[in-house]
């Protein structure tokens, strides 16, 4: 993770390096008649480039193809949530190795000292870069060809280990939550599950960008009603000294942020849409800043009820963890199930 922002800090640097030596170099150089004929002839490369024209009396922005960017404000959050996040899913472990207080800090403060600055970047490279390759377009642009391949290689390859992890862990909540036990176990109807919901989510990304964003802020809406409610459920029952509980031991801190950056991690892909997404220099950076706020909100507030609701010690505070912890403050588990395949199909689609 740590590499990850330096490399994305590098390559802000450097783009920022080329674009104002260029511009020192119009300036001083050129006529005002031959910057216009400069800014024709970059508009004309940015088109066939990145996929961006600019419009005219301030109507909506095409793409190079001549179609309509799509994807509008509150589809790119949710977009960005399901990218960065998905439910709080995961963050169990962060409780096991540091106790609730510090957890609660953690993702209290990582998501505005990590994913702002992160953020940032993403809009600001986004909105210079609108294509939909994303940092693929930055690494081209800064370091070269071979630079972009590599990230876009590297890239594919990750997103084929998700999406493989993913549908398997679907079929796993598939099959404990007793909707269909069948796939809970290796054979016909397990392979048959996995193969049908990769093809499932294909068809439905051929659908294009506008399905796929209305449709994650549907799911992103059910995905975090459960928590919803198990936070309202909890408030009379949240006792501030239960955040205090400490390890037994030492605290395991590479545990604790690890766990934290993963779960607050992966801001920089929502770049890959911006070739979809309406007028990309307003929408990323107020997209960006909700999504912020939004995914902070969807770890703290349970982990807040959780773990101030109930008398667990922090060794209890295993992966999947949360399920029993709803199942503690009345809520049927069936639902938080359901809830983690709607999340992990989620993650599966955007992948």
């Amino acid at each position: 993770c740590t590499l990850a922002s330096l490399f994305l800090y590098v390559l802000s640097k450097q783009l920022a390096s080329k674009l104002a030596m260029s511009q020192g170099f119009l300036l001083a150089a050129e006529q005002p008649s031959q910057r216009q004929e400069q800014q024709e002839l970059h508009d004309i490369v940015r088109q066939e480039h990145h996929g961006y024209t600019r419009q005219q009396g301030g109507g909506p922005t095409l793409s190079v193809y001549g179609h309509k960017r799509k994807i509008t404000l509150i589809p790119l959050v949710f977009l960005i949530y399901f990218e960065v996040a998905g439910g709080p899913y995961g963050a169990e472990k962060a409780v096991l190795a540091a106790g609730p207080l510090f957890t609660l800090l953690g993702f209290l403060v990582f998501p505005f000292a990590w994913g702002v600055p992160e953020s940032l970047i993403t809009a600001e490279l986004a909105a210079a870069f609108p294509g939909n390759g994303g940092f693929v377009l930055w690494a081209d642009h800064a370091f070269g060809p071979l630079a972009g391949f590599l990230l876009g290689m590297w890239k594919y390859l990750s997103i084929v280990i998700n999406i493989a992890a993913y549908t398997a862990l679907i079929a796993d909540y598939l099959g404990g939550s007793g909707v269909a036990p069948a796939v809970a176990q290796p054979g016909g109807a397990r392979t048959g599950a996995v193969i049908g919901m990769t093809l499932l989510l294909s068809f439905v990304n051929y659908a294009g960008v506008s399905i796929v964003g209305w449709g994650a802020v549907a799911l992103g809406m059910v995905s975090l009603a459960p928590f919803v409610l198990m936070t309202a459920m909890a408030v009379p029952k949240v006792r501030p000294s239960r955040w205090a509980s400490q390890v037994k031991g030492d605290k395991d801190w590479r545990l604790f942020f690890n766990t934290l950056f993963w779960n607050l991690n992966y801001w920089d892909c929502a770049s890959t849409m911006a070739g979809e997404v309406e007028r990309p220099e307003q929408t990323f950076p107020r997209a960006l800043a909700l999504a912020v706020v939004l995914i902070a909100g969807s770890y703290l507030l349970p982990l807040m009820a959780a773990t101030g609701a109930i008398d667990a010690p922090p060794d209890a505070w295993v992966n999947g963890y949360l399920a029993d912890a709803v199942r503690t403050l009345g809520e049927k588990q069936i639902f938080l199930h359901l809830n983690k395949i709607i999340s992990y199909l989620s993650c599966t689609n955007l992948s």
